[in-house]
């Protein structure tokens, strides 16, 4: 299913009397989702993807702007209606009804034509266990599951209405480091086996480009950028998108363009062809500094992390807004850990630079 949003708006009073004005929780939200694929809303909280995820599902009205599902203009249409499954952040299980029960429960309120038998009704919950692979945990209460097991059980409940759309809202939050990597590969077999449109809510930047087709970067209610997770990260618009992404976090300078090249303090680090004269902010992944003994870029060794197959390297530079700089480099190369210096290479591909007053891209 297709899902479109024109100009999605949603405003709140503010409370401040001082500052009377609205708050713009999302603003002007235009998107079309394609048919069948995993989307994720990235951004830190109060960014407003929780409140387009609200809007989608119905829960909340846009102050302006329309929803499409395929062409049917479901803006107006109440929450029940549309066709929506839903996961919150927290599964909200029913912790008197075991399993079975907890995924059945959508079925028993059909009226009509829609409505089931038990059989159909346990058929259909059965389906939607195996699909999640908790088929033997049926008759176990919530309070005897696991996390990764109850988020399971609320999958199955929204799964097995077979819903237009799937919204998921912080899903993986409560769980533990490797059963977050666990489940959210589960939720990309589901995706994937079911193919339901799905929008996926996280402020995990990992999990958002490990699952995601499409990724949708929001600050402040505004989409910043929408694009593939690898294309996002390794060409981002502005300076707030390629902080917000990468770990370990991108290392960021205080630089200069003089006579197309860059300095960083003192030194020419890199030709920058068509680049005007301008004080910049010059932004570096981690896996873009090289390793040499006559290296453009002097910094100040702080230690080194041997981490297998790679070495960090951490150093600082007067010039470098963060407070250590990490180069992620191969363990094949030897560092002096009593060395007070350490120089690098910059590879060109992984070196942003961005205005100083808008923070937007400046490309080379």
């Amino acid at each position: 299913m297709k899902v479109t949003l024109q100009n999605l708006t949603k405003k709140y009073p503010s409370r401040n009397k001082k500052q009377p004005q609205d708050v713009i929780a999302v603003n002007d939200f235009t998107f079309e989702i394609p048919d069948g694929q995993l989307i994720g809303l990235l951004g830190p909280s109060g960014c407003g993807k929780s409140t387009t995820l609200n809007l989608l599902s119905g829960l909340q009205k846009p102050t302006s702007g329309r929803i499409f599902f395929g062409d049917d203009d479901v803006t107006d249409l109440p929450a029940e209606n549309r066709g929506v499954g839903l996961v919150f952040q927290n599964y909200a299980l029913y912790p008197h009804l075991t399993v079975k029960q907890n995924i059945t429960f959508p079925l028993e309120n059909r009226k009509g034509k829609d409505k089931l038998t038990k059989a159909q009704m346990a058929q259909m919950a059965l389906d939607a266990a195996k699909l999640v692979q908790i088929e033997t945990l049926m008759d176990r209460k919530p309070s005897e599951l696991s996390g990764g097991q109850q988020q399971r059980v609320a999958i199955a409940r929204a799964l097995v209405k077979m819903p237009r759309i799937l919204l998921l809202d912080e899903p993986l939050s409560n769980l533990d480091a490797r059963l977050r990597l666990q489940t959210r590969e589960e939720i990309r077999r589901i995706q994937r086996s079911t193919g339901i449109t799905t929008i996926f809510v996280t402020h995990d930047q990992e999990e958002a480009m490990s699952i995601s087709d499409l990724i949708v970067v929001m600050k402040d209610g505004v989409v910043q950028q929408i694009g593939k997770p690898q294309e996002v990260y390794d060409s981002p618009v502005n300076l707030f998108v390629a902080k917000f992404l990468g770990t370990p976090p991108i290392n960021v300078f205080d630089g200069q363009v003089k006579d197309g090249k860059l300095f960083i303090g003192s030194e020419a680090v890199l030709e920058v062809p068509g680049v005007t004269g301008q004080p910049v902010t010059a932004a570096v992944r981690p896996e873009g500094f090289t390793l040499s003994e006559s290296g453009a870029l002097t910094c100040r060794l702080s230690g080194v992390e041997v981490m297998g197959r790679d070495i960090s390297v951490i150093s600082t530079h007067p010039d470098s807004q963060n407070a250590a700089i990490r180069s992620i480099i191969s363990a094949e190369n030897q560092v002096d850990p009593a060395s007070a210096m350490v120089r690098f290479d910059l590879k060109p591909n992984k070196v942003f630079l961005f205005r100083k007053d808008t923070e937007a891209r400046i490309r080379f």
